[in-house]
């Protein structure tokens, strides 16, 4: 999240960004987690010392549930043994170099391996994913997930830390904002326009607009949890969520200060307007 300049060698220097507080993409993530069934992992302390397969180290998913793990169950990032690699196809590799600590200890599994296949057999104890494997969309009796009442825990998270994990942010590209800096608030002030109408449609109840046939149940009950900005944009409603990514990130190693959440994003876009 926030400005991000890449690798020189991929993009040119053109390339930087700025984002906005805009927040597209949005998941509770104790789900992600599954085991094997023979690894004698029973609650998530059961972690510490095994091997923990992750798509990427820096993948949002995988910070957020290794954050969740530390905070929550007191797991840390250096209790595991972390293995990279594709989930379903071999091949995959860390999109952006890593310079993590060396107590932090990750190895890329082989060429022609997943993390799929190594979890199903037992060669990996846990996965951490944003998506589920298709070991366990297929029901193996290898695999199943760490928590399976994880709404309920989710929920719980939530009511205690006031965290909704943010995935994915809304970037705006430097060389815009410098010749036209207005851009980052009318864009802003577009998403939170086009969000409205998404929260107007909930509110209709003579037809559905999606098919779920109790989806006005669920606005219902999400509304009584979160409130009727369940999905917020802006800094200030996240806030908590943002210090805590940025936490969560120092901790394992993926930056190397804590910067300030104002400093995250488009100047423009940190007071809140009435529109």
């Amino acid at each position: 999240m926030g400005r991000y300049t890449p690798p020189t060698d991929q993009y040119p220097q053109s390339s930087k960004v700025t984002a906005i507080p805009v927040f597209m993409s949005r998941a509770f993530r104790h789900s992600g987690i599954y085991i094997h069934t023979n690894s004698g992992i029973k609650d998530a302390s059961d972690l510490k010392g095994k091997r923990v397969g992750i798509p990427e180290y820096q993948l949002t998913a995988c910070l957020w549930i290794r954050g969740i793990l530390q905070h929550e169950y007191g797991v840390n990032t250096t209790d595991m043994l972390w293995f990279t690699g594709g989930e379903e196809t071999s091949g995959r590799i860390e999109k952006v170099a890593l310079k993590l600590p060396p107590e932090i200890k990750i190895s890329p599994i082989g060429p022609k391996q997943t993390l799929n296949e190594m979890l199903e057999s037992g060669e990996l104890d846990a996965l951490i994913c944003p998506r589920a494997p298709s070991s366990f969309l297929k029901g193996s009796p290898n695999v199943r997930r760490l928590f399976p009442d994880y709404v309920s825990l989710e929920k719980e998270y939530y009511k205690k830390t006031g965290i909704f994990p943010i995935m994915h942010v809304v970037a705006i590209k430097d060389e815009i904002l410098e010749k036209d800096p207005w851009v980052a608030m009318n864009l802003y002030q577009a998403f939170v326009q086009a969000k409205q109408r998404v929260y107007d449609g909930f509110n209709q109840t003579t037809a559905l607009k999606v098919t779920l046939p109790w989806l006005l149940a669920e606005v219902e009950n999400t509304k009584q949890l979160m409130g009727n900005d369940f999905w917020p944009y802006g800094v200030e409603k996240n806030r908590k969520t943002l210090e805590s990514a940025a936490q969560y990130s120092y901790e394992q190693g993926m930056i190397a200060k804590v910067l300030p959440v104002e400093d995250l994003f488009a100047k423009t876009t940190l007071q809140e307007f009435v529109i």
